[in-house]
């Protein structure tokens, strides 16, 4: 069912999203379809392994509004080599790949030393600049590792977002200065979510986006329940009241951003 509440011409992406997960598996044709009733018109789903970058692909060779990022997450950085690279650089290849990553640090949850981490970030980072793919970036209780590394790397030609961004608004704009995107998630809409409903409020528009992480952060009034792409109209809602500005106004300009960040046809364009 359409909520009620979606203005028909509204069309917003999911920039992150993981669409191979258990969480998916019984019903993902009906979650895509009630995505496209709410507005959703493409949805990137993310590698985090070389077996979910499989699955990614995978996904959007079988629905035409899908698409897929390739890489390996911080948390799985001491179990990946080379020829985990070679065959994920392989994988990029296929013309429905958009990105890399998400690929970063992870210092709440350190499954990978941080000396690993750190050293597979960088990897990634010099591999999709040969790719020319922009990334995806991870950062948890990481910032100034984060950054550091980012501007070591820098310039990225091909771009970049910080996905489901965590920080502050003076780390939300440095990574705009290296020519970054902010990605907001559902936590925005949380109540104790000040200092990303400053960042939300305050971060250019042209450099931001929106996404779901589903299944995981579903926005209020769902906090605590699955999170699919359809849910993604909350968050773009309360980006718009933060802003004071119409609902149609950030959803045309996330977008866009989108659209140019993973070079995405226009919607309703066949891949």
């Amino acid at each position: 069912m359409r909520p009620t509440n979606t203005p028909e011409k509204i069309q917003l992406i999911d920039s992150h999203c993981h669409l191979d997960m258990e969480a998916f598996e019984q019903d993902l044709d009906q979650v895509l379809d009630r995505a496209h009733r709410a507005g959703v018109t493409n949805i990137i789903t993310i590698g985090i392994d070389k077996a979910s970058s499989v699955q990614a692909v995978q996904l959007a060779e079988r629905y035409s509004t899908v698409y897929a990022s390739v890489g390996v997450h911080p948390h799985d950085a001491a179990g990946v080599n080379e020829t985990d690279f070679d065959e994920i650089a392989q994988l990029s290849t296929h013309e429905k790949v958009v990105g890399y990553g998400e690929i970063g640090l992870d210092y709440a949850k350190i499954y990978s030393p941080k000396e690993v981490q750190q050293q597979v970030f960088s990897r990634q980072l010099a591999l999709a600049k040969e790719l020319n793919l922009p990334v995806i970036i991870h950062d948890r209780d990481a910032h100034e590792d984060t950054l550091k590394i980012l501007r070591h790397h820098a310039p990225f030609p091909a771009g970049g977002v910080m996905h489901c961004f965590s920080g502050d608004i003076g780390l939300a704009k440095q990574v705009v200065e290296l020519g970054f995107f902010v990605s907001i998630p559902g936590i925005v809409t949380f109540k104790n979510a000040k200092a990303l409903q400053q960042v939300a409020g305050e971060v250019p528009l042209q450099s931001m986006l929106i996404e779901t992480d589903g299944p995981f952060l579903a926005p209020v009034p769902f906090r605590g329940k699955r999170n699919t792409p359809e849910l993604l109209l909350h968050t773009a809602e309360k980006i718009a009241q933060l802003r004071n500005l119409p609902l149609g106004a950030v959803a045309a300009q996330t977008t866009d951003n989108t659209r140019a960040l993973f070079n995405l046809p226009p919607a309703g364009t066949a891949q």
